[in-house]
């Protein structure tokens, strides 16, 4: 297939495919608080649908999902005055008394209300004169705070216009980076970047598919130069969205790759290549549809064994983690795997390798799966290249052996209600 086509087929495999799910779960929501605040079974007055499926820029496993209940004006005086978390309380109860069977939680500033492989948070909110809402923050003794979402979505739809539909399109593909690399950036601070980007350069108002390859390493390119900044101001809104952990280092990477997939453009490694920038919903070419069950290399080949985490799991990434593995063996003094790849050092035979997570900043219960894949002609001549997903034993350890030479692969993913929300991964150099 050509570029154009192969990134057709990329946005085309991003894609929602449970909208009908996801609206039925808002209009149940909606008729339950329409229901106790104003007496009516209405699934769809007085919500508003927001977040990043809101600006139509959510993609094919989107797990949060956000939306606005907006309440009468004539409830204002009995919240107005430290009524902040007795209002969210009473939206948790409306909720759950109508679905007693569907867990649902306060938070600070919203009411989560949970469901398998997807959440929606729930904001009671009062609409004030020029548009904005002012929503509750339970936080202490509680305040009112002030969004201004509509002015998002319009910008939005807007500039995507007027950049021939390239806006929200590039959203998707760097949602779709954001997880393959583990970028821990909300889909507010991506959807902002992407506009400030298009806004930057008047390159791609009338282009399309075919440049989403240059789009794409251009994107990458602009985001590796951005200085550090603690906050962005969102598009349409001017509201501060928050830098949770610095993007610029993964964004050299990927616009690396991206260099090297158009340098490959007709050749058979050119899907592969775009591959390691977007993940698995990037199309397959043709020399991967031809060795699905086996791996060949140097005229042997092995069963692929391999499984992977997106068929398996929803994929949200919104914390940061990272691996690190601790290599010993007997009459050596133990270093680290990640001080030796600085060194460009490559580990040699018999050494035990534990592979643990350094750090991470994920909020709440969570299980973890890991996953070794050997790579190499060594592993396929014995038939062991592995790939499977293995539970975590409660330790976030894992210990291995380096038994054969090749740039080997150990993965982690954090669980949470059937997400993927954080991920790392990292290489096992032996020789």
């Amino acid at each position: 297939m050509s570029i154009s086509e192969d990134f057709k087929g990329f946005l085309s495999n991003l894609a929602i495919d449970n909208a009908a799910t996801i609206s039925l779960r808002y209009g149940e929501i909606t008729a339950a608080l329409n229901k106790n605040f104003r007496d009516t079974d209405s699934k769809s007055a007085n919500n508003l649908q927001v977040g990043s499926y809101g600006r139509g820029t959510a993609i094919k496993g989107i797990s949060d999902l956000d939306m606005l209940y907006i309440m009468p004006t004539t409830k204002w005086d009995d919240y107005k005055d430290g009524g902040q978390y007795k209002l969210l309380k009473a939206t948790a109860d409306a909720i759950s008394a109508r679905y007693p069977n569907t867990t649902v939680k306060v938070d600070r500033l919203v009411v989560r209300v949970l469901y398998t492989k997807f959440h929606i948070e729930v904001q009671p909110v009062f609409e004030q004169d020029d548009g904005s809402f002012k929503y509750p923050d339970s936080y202490d003794d509680g305040s009112w705070k002030v969004t201004k979402p509509r002015e998002e979505i319009a910008a939005m739809s807007e500039f995507d216009s007027d950049k021939n539909k390239n806006l929200r399109r590039l959203c998707k593909m760097a949602r779709s980076w954001k997880n393959k690399h583990g970028v821990g950036m909300g889909g507010l601070l991506i959807d902002t970047l992407a506009y400030n980007f298009l806004n930057s350069t008047s390159k791609y108002d009338d282009k399309s598919y075919l440049y989403y390859d240059l789009m794409s390493r251009d994107f990458f390119e602009y985001l590796k130069d951005l200085p550090d900044q603690k906050y962005y101001l969102a598009l349409g809104s001017g509201q501060q969205v928050k830098v949770k952990k610095k993007f610029q280092k993964k964004a050299k990477k990927a616009h690396g790759l991206s260099v090297k997939a158009i340098a490959a453009e007709g050749t058979s490694t050119q899907n592969s290549k775009w591959k390691k920038v977007f993940g698995r919903p990037f199309p397959s070419g043709k020399e991967e549809e031809l060795t699905k069950a086996f791996v060949a290399e140097d005229g042997t080949q092995a069963q692929n064994t391999e499984e992977f985490f997106e068929d398996h799991f929803a994929y949200d990434i919104r914390f940061d983690i990272k691996i690190d593995c601790e290599v010993t063996q007997d009459g050596f003094r133990p270093f680290f795997l990640i001080d030796a790849l600085a060194q460009k050092y490559r580990l040699r035979h018999k050494k035990s390798l534990r592979f643990f997570i350094s750090s991470h900043n994920v909020q709440g219960d969570f299980t973890m799966f890991w996953k070794v894949r050997n790579r190499g002609p060594k592993a396929i001549q014995k038939d062991c290249i592995r790939g499977q997903l293995i539970p975590d034993d409660g330790k976030l350890s894992r210990t291995e052996t380096s038994s054969f030479y090749g740039d080997h692969i150990v993965e982690c993913a954090v669980i949470q209600n059937g997400v993927v929300v954080a991920t790392d991964r990292i290489i096992v150099p032996i020789e």
